[in-house]
């Protein structure tokens, strides 16, 4: 791995995670006769010292993709048109290894918890190596397979050589941004977002000099864009590598590669993967259903599921901060500390649903409007984000638990639920697509089978989990 020597973003992060360390230790020793306001504060303020930070860095990973889609959009159609095509495979792709953080953030805040520093530390040191592994074998199998999926996709001609050319110029990157992943899961563990967010912030600004610079300065093209996101992530990657790094070593963590080490965390974070992948498959879903009620419908799904997007982000937020604080108080064989996380998230997470659906529903025709003239697309997004809104509240409760039960490291009951909401779904979005009309009514019903019932579903069975104690097994089991 990357030694840590002379950087000073990587000397004040580590002197950040001492400081976390001492700030956590003062928590378990407070004494018990604080009142009830007092003890629900300072859990607020924890709960919003993580949630903050971690939707910044939230926030600015799109923005690569962003950024590239400006500075890409001036070179022509068929450039913009095959970078959406890599875009959208990178980010599924990505999004299917988003385990390396969920399942590290549970086992390094368990450990953190129960008082275990240095095997805190190990343990994530053991998911940095699965992930630079498993990303060199990606960007392999990315370089050989791109015009394969690039084509599956539906690429031909010029936007397809285009996509071909991004995907495998980016692809470069793929270790670092696993790397990144991972990096983040334990720094999270740690109860630190705020160092992902700096570098997440100074990575998606390197990714926007860059791509202007080898795409228009040194005129590369979209060969250019692909290389400057590449280049940025792996800087990205290297910095948290080697703040991770400092860590270790200042508690004795040995850095070499453990087969068991690395094997746990693969293990750990299947589940997770089947989690994820069946989220994925969801969406999918949802998006062919769109397509099939006409071009109106897939217009206005676009619009709505990017604000819908957001709102996620904003909610996923509280989700990383009770899966850091669940992991630490099982950690801790400290159940109350648990369940006050519980509620009080829940609590959280159900009002800042309620307060962007809110806006969501209120403001839809004034978002229609800065992203389409067409007067039913307008109608379609306005009806969508109606829908949307009413129902965000309830995705606030789910987005929630999921964050919970993934900090308890109950990743294989999640695993077991996706699949089985997955499977209450499919019939429901399969009768939109057979039955629904196309245009605004459409997209409306579409809406309410995925926000309404997949969502219901996803609350209803972690909800009833999260009930029970199944879930709460302490120490660091």
């Amino acid at each position: 791995m990357w030694t840590t020597t002379g950087y000073p973003c990587v000397q004040v992060a580590g002197a950040r995670l001492t400081s976390i360390f001492t700030t956590l230790k003062g928590v378990d020793e407070r004494k018990s006769d604080d009142t009830p306001t007092t003890r629900r504060s300072l859990l607020d303020r924890q709960i919003l010292a993580l949630a903050v930070p971690a939707l910044g860095a939230l926030v600015a990973e799109p923005l690569f993709v962003l950024v590239d889609s400006a500075v890409v959009g001036h070179l022509g159609t068929a450039e913009l048109a095959g970078l959406s095509l890599a875009s959208t495979l990178l980010v599924t792709l990505v999004g299917l290894c988003v385990f390396l953080a969920y399942a590290t953030t549970a086992a390094v805040a368990r450990r953190l918890g129960a008082g275990q520093e240095r095997e805190a530390l190990q343990s994530g040191v053991d998911g940095l190596w699965l992930a630079l592994g498993l990303g060199i074998v990606l960007a392999g199998l990315l370089w050989i397979t791109a015009p394969w999926a690039v084509g599956a996709m539906g690429g031909t001609g010029d936007v397809a050589e285009h996509a071909v050319v991004y995907l495998r110029w980016s692809a470069f990157g793929l270790p670092g941004m696993l790397l990144v992943l991972a990096s983040t899961g334990v720094l999270r563990g740690l109860q630190d977002t705020r160092t992902p967010l700096w570098v997440a912030a100074g990575g998606a600004t390197a990714n926007a000099v860059l791509n202007v610079v080898l795409v228009y300065g040194v005129g590369l093209g979209i060969a250019g864009s692909g290389i400057g996101t590449a280049v940025a992530q792996l800087g990205m990657g290297a910095i948290l590598v080697a703040v991770v790094v400092r860590g270790a070593r200042r508690r004795g963590a040995a850095l070499r590669p453990a087969a068991g080490g690395i094997w746990a965390n693969a293990r750990a974070g299947t589940p997770l993967f089947v989690r994820t992948l069946s989220l994925r498959l969801a969406i999918l879903l949802t998006v062919f259903v769109a397509t099939g009620l006409g071009e109106v419908t897939l217009a206005g799904y676009q619009v709505v599921a990017s604000v819908w997007g957001l709102a996620a982000f904003a909610l996923d937020a509280l989700a990383i901060a009770a899966q850091a604080l669940v992991g630490y108080g099982l950690g801790a064989d400290d159940v109350p500390r648990v369940r006050a996380v519980l509620r009080r998230t829940l609590q959280w997470g159900v009002a800042a649903g309620a307060l962007l659906g809110l806006v969501m529903a209120a403001g839809g025709w004034w978002f229609a409007l800065l992203f389409t003239s067409d007067p039913d697309v307008r109608t379609a997004v306005a009806l969508g984000m109606a829908v949307c809104g009413l129902l965000l509240p309830m995705a606030g409760w789910v987005f929630v638990l999921d964050g919970v039960l993934i900090g308890a490291g109950d990743g294989r009951f999640l695993a077991w639920a996706g699949m089985l909401t997955l499977v209450v779904y499919v019939p429901f979005a399969l009768a939109v697509r057979h039955w629904a009309p196309d245009g605004a009514a459409g997209l409306a019903w579409l809406w309410l089978a995925f926000a309404g019932v997949f969502m219901a579903a996803r609350a209803l069975t972690t909800g009833l989990r999260a009930r029970g104690s199944r879930w709460m097994v302490t120490g660091t089991a």
